[in-house]
């Protein structure tokens, strides 16, 4: 009896030390690159790496804009439909997060996940987008560890120049040379809101399909109307 207590005692010591492991782990390497892309871009980033290893998508090339070379609605109409709280909070919103449980129930899916830019940008940079707790736990850390070191607009024009818009698409440039055959700085506000309201879905719908899901549509007749 002795032995096994003490199996079960010295198993749930070494579960305990590599828990804090990987949270120190993951904490001081976030922190680090955090710090870094207040300065420069990242190179690459784990969605890219996860769409090109295990769904063999042919990855574009980041084609990074700087936020004073996008035109000004393209930010406020991000930041009004994906996470109109951003400039307010600490890089979660739990108040969205409930919203989210309750529309999910209603529509009978899980479209909505109450993500802020802080996590959706942490899932872009350094996550994969599988919904499991475990994701999504990472993904608050995270979040919040961003939102201490690196500025509002920095974040929004990394989510903008890193956030997924298709197969192998990312970045509004590339997302905007691939639809419309145009650099993003010559986008028309309709163009902007067509492009704006696949973010929830860039792999299944494409700016010119995306009258065939309603909360889509939706989306599109609100960002319109900005």
């Amino acid at each position: 009896m002795k032995k096994v207590l003490f199996f079960i005692l010295n198993t749930l010591k070494i579960c305990i030390f590599v828990i804090i492991g990987i949270h120190f782990f993951v904490i001081i390497f976030v922190g680090i690159c955090s710090l870094s892309f207040n300065f420069i871009n990242p190179p690459t980033t784990s969605l890219m790496i996860y769409r090109k290893v295990f769904y063999n998508y042919k990855i574009k090339e980041v084609k990074f804009v700087n936020m004073k070379k996008i035109p000004k609605y393209i930010p406020r109409m991000v930041v009004s439909v994906e996470d109109y709280k951003f400039y307010k909070h600490n890089g979660i919103d739990i108040e969205a997060i409930q919203n989210a449980i309750k529309l999910n129930k209603v529509v009978g899916s899980n479209f909505y996940g109450g993500s802020t830019i802080n996590q959706q940008l942490a899932r872009t940079i350094f996550l994969v987008p599988k919904k499991v707790f475990v994701r999504k736990y990472f993904e608050m850390i995270i979040a919040l560890e961003m939102n201490l070191l690196i500025s509002k607009d920095r974040m929004l024009e990394l989510y903008l120049n890193y956030v997924e818009w298709g197969k192998g698409i990312f970045g509004v440039e590339q997302a905007s040379l691939a639809y419309f055959k145009k650099s993003a700085k010559n986008l028309t506000k309709d163009q902007s809101a067509r492009l704006i309201t696949i973010l929830s879905s860039p792999i299944k719908y494409t700016p010119n399909n995306f009258y065939n899901r309603r909360i889509l549509l939706v989306r599109y007749n609100f960002l319109s109307s900005l």
